[in-house]
């Protein structure tokens, strides 16, 4: 059973040689393990830290893509090197390499297809109650999206069977964490979620974001735009429902207001009313449409998951 370790990188020089030295080349139940770094347009001397360090395979990204679509060049990588499960692991050292045989284990039991490091936030010191209060809440909104529990929705550090990354399709281009447990939990996809260390980042500013606002928003955007191609129906109708019950509570009060005051004034309120209940049916209507394509895609899914088995078994065999 061969592993690939991947590590999406963005000018991490001080920190990739570290995070490659600890990772475990000898794990029991594994006969092969392999790194490979995804250099997403770094400016400094990450690509050459990360040679020195040992580092298998390096893809370089002609000019910087994001960390979702840096995340998916990996995927596509460690499929074609034949790898039965991928490992992704953040290149800021963040999580220590020596987790690794203890992610691996449900897979490796046949317990999941996808397994999340729990990161244990109450021991890292100077974590606040306020960031701890805001990672519960996101969990919890994206379990209600997702169907299904989440412990640690921006865990970076996860395993995931050959199966699953054959799946895999990110389509964001923030951070594939949110996106990926929404498929999962939405595709019935066995999860589960390991405990892990972290390693402690003083001072350490995120790359990913400039500020936890902007984090907060393209999250939740990540999370929604994600829901809405599983269940379009549900958030149109919602999203509808409001508009045309709006309307309607506009329409009953100048009803109200034209028998009680005579029938004179304020004809832009029935105005208001009739617009929003139009547009609320509207957005119904396009619900049911996104219905039908969300049918399709689902379809297309399939082909495009059928189509890379074929090519990947056909770049092995081609191997041997």
């Amino acid at each position: 059973m061969k592993l690939v370790v991947q590590i999406p990188c963005y000018n991490e020089e001080a920190t990739i040689g570290e995070t490659i030295a600890q990772i475990p080349r000898q794990i029991s139940g594994i006969e092969q393990v392999e790194v490979l770094v995804i250099d997403d347009g770094s400016t400094d001397q990450s690509v050459q830290r990360a040679k020195e360090a040992g580092a298998d395979h390096i893809i370089k990204l002609k000019s910087r893509k994001g960390l979702a679509q840096a995340f998916m060049a990996g995927i596509e990588k460690a499929l074609e090197l034949g790898a039965d499960i991928v490992v992704n692991t953040d290149a800021d050292n963040q999580y220590p390499g020596d987790e690794i045989p203890r992610l691996i284990e449900p897979i490796l039991k046949g317990e999941a297809q996808l397994v999340v490091g729990k990161r244990q936030f109450e021991l890292i010191p100077g974590y606040s109650r306020f960031r701890r209060a805001l990672q519960r809440l996101g969990s919890w909104f994206l379990s209600i999206l997702a169907g299904v529990e989440i412990l640690d929705g921006a865990s970076g550090f996860r395993a995931m069977t050959r199966e699953l990354a054959l799946r895999l399709s990110v389509l964001g281009e923030f951070s594939y964490t949110l996106e990926t447990l929404i498929e999962a939990g939405r595709q019935k996809i066995p999860i589960s979620w390991v405990p892990v260390r972290i390693n402690p980042q003083p001072g350490r500013k995120s790359r990913l974001y400039k500020s936890l606002f902007q984090y907060l928003f393209r999250s939740g955007e990540a999370m929604l735009r994600t829901y809405s191609r599983y269940e379009p129906l549900r958030v149109f109708t919602f999203i509808g429902s409001l508009l045309f019950l709006g309307g309607f509570g506009i329409g009953v009060w100048f009803l109200y207001y034209f028998f009680t005051a005579g029938g004179k004034g304020h004809i832009q309120i029935l105005l208001l009313a009739t617009i929003l209940m139009i547009i609320g049916f509207q957005v119904i209507l396009i619900g049911l449409v996104s219905d039908l394509i969300s049918g399709n895609r689902r379809l297309l899914e399939e082909l495009i998951y059928r189509l890379r088995k074929i090519e990947f078994s056909k770049k092995e065999e081609g191997k041997d």
